[in-house]
């Protein structure tokens, strides 16, 4: 079989691009952060007439500064593609780039004996790290949205069972900032199936010719799923063979909801087994998540004060009937708790339900309209941008709720629940989620329910803080809410 060679095989110019970007603005975040903290030390006179010992080795730390950030980001794979544009990895390797230049400079500044720390370590660094992130956020923000318009997508071929391929192309689908746009389907027996005809997407080929398919359609990524055909040995050989291509090969295992730490490689008798740990469901750490939640809850309740008077006063003004309103949930271990929320429906809306219930638009067990003749004027605007979620900061500070969680099920839902859904229960319902930051309303049922299940099985701090993020997105975008 003939090979193409590697080196003619060109990086996407998009990708090329982003990547010439973000280390130019890596290499301006450290040139702002030595100006900042040199001019912090000596004052905005003219560097060149400051002639002292410390001036000086602050003036040289500051010219080496910016090729040494950009250096040591490189030395980190901070600019490897398959760690660019999603994810936490960018932005780990990115604190542990600026951790090491950080503590190269204090043991330098400290083992010659130069006045550099106070300037540097304490000042500048800290800013050139600070711009980094937010440098990269925007250039990943501005990405995104390239994706949402079809564009610097990377093209796929997905070999597995159809059923299987089909899950992976909607979930694919609904989350266009992962940059996979699947382009061709390659299945055991290489024939159209019904599922993929509907999803148009096209077979091309059997699983024993995935790398000529590969190398004939010149795709990025070649994504594997779970199966029979495709055991240990076969990926191998797959992977020899991808070699002469540029495709990156992707193995998607059996246990895709159960991500990060939770996770590791285990050799036994040299074979690279998967070690999966037990989820994180109580102790330490969530002790110091309860903590977290009820001080940041008061805290915003305390500054979100005017607000809520506001607020108030409008729901009150639009439609006669309270301010609040006041709903049964269930939280962890199933116990049930009241909900508040502001009225953003007129006061006969219950009764109403059952003459709407036909109309459902929502995922099953979720009643859901796209325009519902219950909601009110101000209850649409505060639904808009889930402003009527803010009284849940009261159950959150009581302790019935978490910032971050699956979504707060009715009893009557809870009633429906099988096995699988019930695990959602192991852990507070949440004010935002998974669910908030994926789509909200628009999610299919299995979609929500795999959501909300990744979530207590992979909770972590981080995780938390990454949703918190994307939350404030979602909520400014408004998509899904109705």
């Amino acid at each position: 079989m003939t090979r193409t060679s590697p080196s003619r095989h060109r990086t996407p110019g998009w990708q090329r691009g982003y990547v010439r970007t973000i280390a130019l603005t890596d290499l301006l975040a450290a040139v702002v952060g030595a100006a900042s903290g040199f001019a912090l030390r000596f004052g905005a006179g003219d560097p060149l007439h400051l002639t002292s010992s410390s001036a000086t080795a602050v003036l040289w730390a500051g010219s080496l500064l910016p090729p040494l950030w950009v250096a040591t980001m490189l030395m980190f794979r901070a600019y490897e593609p398959r760690f660019l544009g999603v994810g936490s990895d960018e932005f780990q390797r990115v604190l542990l780039a600026g951790t090491t230049v950080a503590a190269g400079v204090a043991t330098l500044s400290w083992a010659l004996a130069l006045d550099v720390a106070r300037g540097f370590v304490i000042v500048a660094l800290p800013l050139a790290g600070l711009l980094t992130v937010v440098f990269r956020l925007i250039a990943r923000r501005r990405l995104h949205r390239r994706r949402r318009a079809g564009q610097a997508m990377q093209s796929t071929l997905v070999a597995g069972h159809p059923a299987a391929v089909a899950r992976l192309v909607g979930q694919v689908r609904r989350n266009t900032d992962h940059g996979l746009r699947v382009d061709a389907v390659c299945t055991p027996d290489g024939r159209p199936h019904p599922v993929l005809e509907q999803l148009e997407v096209p077979v091309v080929g059997t699983l024993e010719q995935v790398a000529q398919v590969a190398r004939r359609m010149d795709v990025d990524v070649v994504a594997t799923l779970t199966c029979p055909e495709l055991d240990g040995p076969v990926l191998r050989k797959l992977g020899w063979e991808l070699e002469g291509t540029r495709a990156d090969l992707i193995v998607a295992p059996a246990l895709t909801d159960i991500v990060g730490p939770r996770v590791v490689i285990r050799p036994v008798s040299g074979l690279p087994l998967l070690h999966v740990d037990r989820p994180e469901l109580r102790g330490l750490r969530h002790i110091g998540k309860a903590l977290f939640d009820r001080g940041s809850a008061a805290l915003a309740l305390f500054l979100l004060a005017p607000a809520f008077a506001a607020i108030a006063v409008a729901v009150r003004l639009d439609s006669p009937g309270p301010a609040f309103f006041r709903q049964r949930r269930v939280g962890r271990d199933g116990v049930e708790f009241t909900m508040l929320k502001f009225r953003s429906m007129s006061t006969d809306a219950e009764r109403r339900l059952i003459d709407l219930r036909e109309q459902s638009e929502g995922n099953g067990l979720l009643f859901k309209m796209r325009v519902d003749p219950r909601v009110t004027r101000v209850g649409a605007r505060l639904r808009r941008y889930s402003l009527d979620e803010l009284p849940q900061l009261v159950n959150v500070l009581r302790g019935d709720m978490s910032l971050v969680g699956p979504r707060p099920p009715l009893p009557s839902e809870v009633a429906g629940y099988g096995v699988d859904l019930r695990r959602r229960l192991l852990v507070k319902p949440g004010l935002t989620g998974l669910w908030q930051v994926s789509g909200r309303s628009d999610l299919s049922l299995d979609e929500s329910t795999r959501l909300d299940l990744q979530y207590v099985e992979n909770w972590s701090p981080t995780f938390d803080a990454m949703i918190l993020v994307k939350t404030v997105q979602a909520v400014f975008g408004g998509r899904g809410a109705y």
